[in-house]
């Protein structure tokens, strides 16, 4: 691995870009190759035509501009990516210590505790809505399945679609998670083995 810091950070940025913003590098580089080449001819002629040399000294400049521009994009696309992560991760985290059901007060809370998210209030409020939302979703597939090991254990030779159906049925409100009902069965007749 190279000693210096910058080349490092830049390895590591481009083995986590995207595929196509990779492939996007090469050509840059290719034209910068043929470039030099038809520099370097140009200069060595007995005679160099003063406009050979200009044009491709301006497609030399440019080449290299959109190598930067590019190396830029990259390490843009890198931070963001990275910072997202991290903020997820903070957010979620705060919200299972804290408990708290109101959106509002969690943006408010969470920015109180880390100032410098103070810029994302928007991208908090729509975070937190989708974490809560996920943790939702878990509760209610923990729910289901505890209620479902009870229920199946008393119908082990059902079928699985006959312990769907008494299972919506003796438990309304799940009928709208008829889905999960139906996997959650599948995932502990198939464990138990009944």
């Amino acid at each position: 691995m190279p000693r210096s810091g910058r080349l490092r950070r830049f390895i590591r940025e481009s083995k986590e870009s995207a595929r196509t913003q990779r492939l996007s590098f090469i050509p840059p580089f290719f034209i910068l190759f043929v470039e030099l080449i038809l520099l370097v001819h140009a200069l060595h002629i007995d005679h160099p035509d003063i406009m050979v040399v200009e044009l491709t000294g301006i497609l030399l400049f440019i080449s290299v501009v959109e190598i930067i521009l590019v190396t830029k994009e990259m390490h843009k696309r890198y931070q963001k990516s990275n910072f997202d992560k991290i903020f997820t991760i903070r957010l979620d985290d705060f919200i299972t210590k804290t408990h708290k059901n109101n959106v509002k007060n969690i943006v408010n809370d969470f920015i109180e505790k880390y100032p410098k998210y103070s810029k994302n209030r928007s991208e908090i409020y729509h975070t937190a809505c989708q974490i809560m939302e996920t943790h939702k979703e878990e509760e209610i597939e923990e729910e289901i399945e505890q209620k479902l090991r009870k229920f199946i254990d008393k119908r082990k030779k059902q079928n699985v679609d006959v312990i769907v159906e008494k299972f919506v049925k003796k438990y309304p409100k799940y009928k709208k998670n008829r889905s999960e009902v139906y996997e959650i069965t599948c995932y502990i007749k198939d464990n138990w083995n009944i």
